[in-house]
């Protein structure tokens, strides 16, 4: 990883120098003196990093470059942002009036990053003054194989087309040795035992029991005996509070109302609400990581037994915990794969995360040496899926043979340290991608991560390249796929073929961490020691806000500022006020689930000129003041308050011309049209849109709209050319005007509509590039005639929901009818008696999931072995937030 960084650095300042022609020629040297001992020192790293962990005056050197290299780039980032403010302002006549004063400015500006390369390069000499005194330079340089060369070809993230080859139901995929354990911890589950049993999973790190636990939870015997069912993780640092508001919000939802009313609840009240909740439900809770009694002790008093069946699945590392749990209790130790279902295991996965890979086109050569690797794994199945990562995009017996050949040298007891395996697998990664791999570190032990705001974190970190015509936005879903094909995220939850969330093993995430620090990534703040390391500018806050925020920054140009502490109460004036004065330089500031005194975001936000990303949602600030348009490089607003809550935007939101994402329910019409960059508008109400002219908006992918009315006109919609997603909600029980302006929208892919369509042909005006729709309406205001048969001719439809849009008894699916449809779901059909499925209808359909459709009895024979009768909605209502 180290050498990674210093490459980088060096491929910035030579990028510096090229662009900035009128560099003073005293800095321009100094900015190649800089570069060229940054990579003849490159040259002895990746020796080096091996022997750190033996040598401490290695260790140290390493670090000290490692330092230099990060600066060298915020140095140039920084610079880079200012030219281009400085360039806007040269272009207004005031500023050409003043070109003396402009000319000074410019001499300060060269002066100040003068000193800064100036301080580097004094760093630089006493690095190497060391070197030479120490002897470092004499470090075994037998290079070996360090990075893959995948790091150099800057194409190799484009090329692949991940999102249309990786599935997404990896787990159930890769299922592979647990289908007897599955069958008898489910018979255990479903037992006529009517008091409250716990069944604990134990087993070390990276045996499944997560994945095991999660395809209980989620199997349709027990979807269909557990009506009221809830998944917490507890880390290791847990808070009881937490693990209590977690569990109601699965059972009651998350309004604007009951978090607020769970907020300000105490541990005791937290307590009662949950036992009255559950008091006459039979429910399925699972606790997942438990690692001690104390945290199950703390929870059991909120689960009630009263005697109808009730059940608890806790997983564990500790025997001592799964044992003592419940003296009456059952518990499972998992072991480890055997020899043959390990090889099954590495071959699911290599067929999963390339499809180029098959039998035939890997040689018994390589062959032989996946099964000694596979063989040294010793049976745990997240080396064994880490490793089928690893191989899958190594082409050919040599490739292999280097892999194993770094397994050989890492032997312990004859196998290999799975941390060691980790890290081959990051080492593997271009630098980009590395940097995204490590940074979803920054967030808390065993939390689900919004991969839509992750990937707007990436693009605001700089962890994004520019390359050729491609989006960044869609190079970063790459990242995200590749990732997930490497096994080093996995996804946690999906809405048809949309990722919603995903998260990353503890042990991933452990080694996340310890590598970020090394080359100085981020910084988690730890108020044991109550300082921050000066060369971290990414600072994540997981506890004590209130004493990192009386820390002296002063000397620190802080990048990215998370607050992630879930304690944290409120920000009052004087801290708001810090963050905007202090922290000049930051790019990323998350203020998600903080409530300001006084219901006020300081006016001093204008004075964070370089900021890229700022995340207010589920804060209480209705009202955004007018410096907000002085945020010139923002890219990403995430002001999301609540399902009723609206932000009242000012209209200097339209200088933001940098804008790419505004994500937010927001009062007073804004000048929408004039964000050109825009590719993310959610949660616009119609009455706001009306007046937009939208031909402006090329980039606009993405659009949710709301209180939609039948006299308004979508007319305007249709000349969004780009668009790939579209959200569109009537008012309560309202009827949507005329879909037609929709069909020229021809790359739109997903749909979701919302309300009463009044005439059945409307359908067909929908745009045939559809792949997913969701038709949704209330109870008494759903189609009359059948829509199936319109639907049907949908050629690329391949997941369809239909919920409360029907009022009909039977629906029928004709010949040949959705050749593409995978998915169907058919969600609180009230009327629904009978279908009538055609032979060759829906001939690849893949999952047909029945909620709530109480007259439908039968279901044809050949879709029985793929229904799921009373299926979980969660994920859906979870993803758009939208109001019924």
């Amino acid at each position: 990883m180290v050498d990674a960084v210093v490459s980088y650095a060096v491929k910035k300042l030579g990028d510096f120098l090229i662009e900035e022609v009128s560099l003073r020629q005293s800095l321009k040297e100094n900015v190649l003196w800089l570069r060229n001992e940054l990579s003849f020192m490159h040259a002895f790293l990746k020796d080096a990093e091996k022997q750190q962990a033996e040598n401490h005056l290695v260790q140290q050197w390493v670090f000290e470059i490692t330092s230099v290299a990060n600066e060298a780039v915020a140095i140039l980032e920084a610079y880079s942002l200012d030219a281009a403010k400085d360039g806007d302002h040269a272009s207004r006549f005031v500023y050409r009036l003043k070109a003396c004063a402009c000319i000074c400015y410019m001499e300060a500006k060269f002066h100040n990053i003068g000193k800064n390369i100036q301080s580097l390069k004094e760093r630089v000499m006493d690095i190497s003054r060391k070197q030479d005194t120490y002897d470092i330079t004499q470090i075994n340089n037998n290079a070996g194989e360090g990075s893959s060369n995948r790091q150099n070809d800057s194409s190799f993230t484009l090329v692949r087309t991940l999102r249309r080859a990786v599935s997404y139901a990896d787990e159930d995929q890769l299922f592979v040795g647990f289908q007897e354990v599955f069958q008898r911890l489910l018979d255990e589950l479903l037992k006529k035992e009517s008091r409250r049993k716990v069944l604990s999973i134990y087993g070390m790190g990276g045996l499944g029991k997560t994945t095991l636990a999660r395809n209980l939870y989620n199997s349709p015997s027990l979807i269909t005996t557990f009506q009221t069912r809830a998944w917490i993780c507890i880390s290791q640092q847990y808070s009881t509070q937490d693990l209590l508001r977690s569990i109601i919000k699965s059972i009651e939802g998350c309004s604007q109302e009951m978090l607020k009313m769970l907020k300000e609840m105490t541990e005791r009240d937290l307590e009662t609400h949950l036992r009255n909740l559950l008091k006459e439900r039979k429910y399925l809770v699972v606790a997942d990581d438990v690692w001690h009694r104390e945290a199950w002790e703390s929870l059991k008093r909120a689960l009630p037994d009263n005697n109808n069946g009730s059940r608890v699945i806790l997983t564990t590392r500790k025997e001592d915990v799964a044992e003592r749990v419940d003296d009456k209790g059952f518990s499972h130790k998992l072991r480890y794969l055997n020899n043959e279902e390990s090889w099954d295991l590495l071959c699911k996965k290599l067929h999963l995360e390339n499809k180029m890979v098959g039998a035939s086109l890997v040689s018994p050569s390589m062959e032989r040496l996946a099964m000694e690797m596979v063989d040294k794994c010793r049976g745990l199945p997240l080396s064994i899926v880490v490793l089928g990562g690893l191989l899958s995009y190594r082409k050919g017996v040599d490739e292999w043979q280097k892999v194993k050949t770094h397994f050989w040298q890492h032997m312990k007891n004859d196998s290999v340290e799975i941390t060691h395996i980790l890290s081959l697998s990051y080492n593997d990664l271009s630098f980009e991608l590395m940097q995204c791999s490590l940074y979803i570190g920054i967030f808390q032990e065993d939390v689900e991560i919004d991969v839509e705001k992750l990937m707007h974190l990436w693009l605001a970190e700089g962890f994004i390249p520019r390359i050729r015509e491609e989006h960044m936005e869609d190079i970063a879903e790459n990242f995200l796929y590749e990732l997930i094909s490497q096994s080093l995220i996995q996804v946690a939850e999906t809405f048809f073929d949309k990722i919603l969330t995903c998260r990353i093993h503890d042990l991933l995430r452990d080694l996340a961490v310890q590598k970020a620090m090394e080359v100085n990534l981020f910084d988690i703040y730890d108020p044991r020691v109550n300082l921050v390391t000066p060369f971290r500018h990414r600072h994540a806050i997981h506890t004590q806000t209130q004493r990192y925020l009386s820390l002296d920054f002063s000397e620190l140009k802080v990048r990215s500022i998370l607050l992630l502490d879930k304690e944290f109460k409120q920000l009052d004036d004087k801290m708001s006020i810090k963050l905007c004065t202090t922290f000049l330089h930051v790019y990323v500031l998350d203020l998600e689930n903080i409530d300001f005194v006084g219901n006020k975001l300081p006016d001093a936000i204008g004075k964070l000129v370089h900021l890229k990303f700022l995340g207010l949602s589920n804060t209480n600030l209705f009202k955004l003041p007018p410096s907000i348009g002085e945020l010139k490089n923002l890219q990403t607003l995430e002001a999301l308050l609540g399902d009723h809550c609206s932000c009242q935007l000012p209209p200097q939101i339209a200088n933001l011309t940098n804008l790419r994402h505004l994500i937010t329910r927001y009062k007073v019409s804004v000048q929408v049209d004039r964000l050109k960059n825009l590719r993310t508008l959610k949660f616009i109400r119609c009455d706001q849109w009306k007046h937009t002219d939208a031909s402006g908006l090329v980039n606009l992918q993405e659009l949710g709209m709301e209180k939609i009315e039948k006299s308004y006109s979508l007319e305007s919609i249709g000349s969004l050319k780009s668009l790939t997603t579209s959200f569109l909600f009537c008012s309560r029980g309202g009827t949507f005007p005329p879909l037609e302006p929709l069909s020229s929208c021809e790359n739109l892919h997903r749909l979701w509509l919302s309300g009463r369509i009044e005439e059945l042909a409307n359908l067909n005006n929908l745009p045939k590039s559809i792949t997913v729709l969701v038709l949704q309406s209330t109870l008494f205001t759903g189609l009359e005639e059948d829509p199936m048969p319109i639907l049907g001719k949908f050629p690329n439809l391949k997941h369809l929901e239909l919920s409360r849009a029907y009022k009909g008894k039977k629906i029928t699916c004709n010949g040949n009818n959705f050749g593409q449809l995978e998915t169907l779901r058919l969600v609180i059909l009230g009327n629904l008696e009978s279908r009538h499925l055609h032979p060759t209808a829906m001939s690849v359909l893949k999952s047909l999931t029945i909620f709530r459709c109480l007259e439908l009895k039968k279901i044809p024979k050949r879709l029985e072995h793929i229904a799921v009768v009373d299926g979980n909605q969660s994920q859906r209502e979870y993803y758009y937030r939208f109001p019924n």
